[in-house]
């Protein structure tokens, strides 16, 4: 049995907060599609035409896609395979495996890898920071090569460790061959993966982030840009990475937060530099100037109290242990319906953060979004008498069940 709840409370708090919002400017025409959470969105917020052979666009604070295109298909990931090279490079040094000043020198493999080079010296060791600083602004195959061989004791091993670590994140499109990005055979991900991976990077890793943000590095007396356009173009953009092979085309991962919003965007195959960083910034800019991101709740947050059979305790409060977010089309605040739907019976024992039912942002009869909601306190089994009674309750219950 399902029960439905009206969170009126909430449609009034996201009315009040979008018109409060700056005003949108006119959206460019033609979307592929347009979607909250992968579900169709209720109004027809034109999203721009890319030319590119996958996109998406994430606002991060709600996890919902606004619009893409081949979200789910495999396609080389140049090198943005380097994002993954750098979270597990990060996660190395929280866990103590690597050290910022300490020294590797390259292999005789790093040393001749083809492709972009941050020019390590086989006769000079480099430290961690400048390794990192060369896979990030320069795109450094032989600093990823080097800082994989540190990490996973060779690049074989390496991207085992990478894979694993893709699967932990959800990353259930993405195999990898080798820590630079270049091509192999089987060697592929998907935009949405990308985006789960760039959401990964911000979240967990916000004293490495702002790495993303620089403009040049020098190393062995040769300074590189960074390739990543958007940086010179645009100041709310601080990252993240771009990719190129001749099969894969022109790829970049971006990221834009302007006014407390944190969105990203995944472009891929498209026909030159110019082209990707363009087309990335029209759907940065669509996103922010056509949709609001207002609070739906604070972290455990009372949303509702659910009915709890056999427990020690007869209800449990539901809600999201972190702030919930709901991005929707700009204006329309007004018309937006939480409706809590939560599957009954209820049964103890509960943990906490144990999910309960889902939330789903609706406008008429239209899905915007949908969440996961939990249990904010556990609930310990009753005794044997208030098991039993329950027992009995809910026998009852189900012999006038009409479904």
């Amino acid at each position: 049995m399902k029960k439905t709840l009206l969170g009126l409370s909430a449609a009034a708090l996201i009315a009040g907060q979008a018109a409060a919002a700056p005003q949108a400017a006119s959206a460019e025409a033609s979307a592929h599609i347009t979607a909250a959470a992968a579900l169709p969105a209720v109004s027809a917020v034109a999203a721009p035409e890319i030319a590119a052979s996958a996109y998406l666009v994430k606002d991060l604070q709600s996890g919902q896609i606004l619009a893409g295109k081949n979200i789910n298909t495999q396609v080389e990931p140049a090198s943005l395979t380097k994002l993954m090279t750098a979270y597990l490079t990060f996660k190395a040094l929280d866990n103590g495996t690597l050290k910022p000043d300490q020294m590797l020198t390259v292999s005789s493999q790093g040393w001749r890898a083809e492709g972009s080079r941050m020019f390590l010296d086989p006769k000079k060791p480099a430290s961690v920071s400048d390794l990192i600083k060369g896979l990030i602004v320069q795109s450094g195959n032989d600093a990823a090569i080097t800082l994989a061989e540190a990490i996973g004791g060779s690049e074989e091993g390496f991207a085992a460790m990478m894979d694993a670590e893709a699967k932990r994140l959800g990353m259930t499109h993405t195999h990898y061959t080798n820590s630079t990005g270049l091509p192999g055979d089987g060697h592929l991900t998907t935009v949405n993966d990308l985006a789960v991976l760039a959401g990964a990077i911000i979240r967990d890793f916000p004293k490495y982030y702002p790495i993303y943000s620089m403009k040049s590095f020098k190393y062995n007396n040769i300074e590189q840009p960074n390739r990543n356009l958007l940086l010179y173009r645009d100041s709310s953009i601080d990252g993240l990475k771009t990719g190129h092979t001749s099969s894969a085309g022109y790829n970049l991962v971006a990221s834009s937060k302007r006014n407390g919003r944190r969105v990203v965007s995944v472009v891929v195959g498209t026909e030159s530099t110019e082209a990707r960083a363009s087309e990335s910034s029209k759907l940065l800019n669509w996103v922010l100037q056509s949709y609001d991101t207002p609070k739906l709740y604070d972290a455990n947050q009372t949303i509702s109290q659910v009915k709890v059979y056999k427990g020690s305790a007869n209800a449990v409060g539901v809600g999201f242990l972190n702030a919930a977010y709901v991005t929707i089309p700009h204006g329309e605040g007004q018309n937006i319906k939480p409706v809590l739907e939560t599957v009954q019976p209820v049964l103890a024992p509960i943990q906490k953060g144990q999910v309960l039912g889902k939330l789903r942002i609706m406008n008429g009869s239209t899905i915007l979004a949908e969440k996961n909601v939990v249990a904010l306190n556990a609930v310990d089994e009753a005794g044997w008498f208030g098991r039993a009674y329950d027992s009995i309750v809910l026998w009852f219950k189900s012999l006038f069940s009409d479904e």
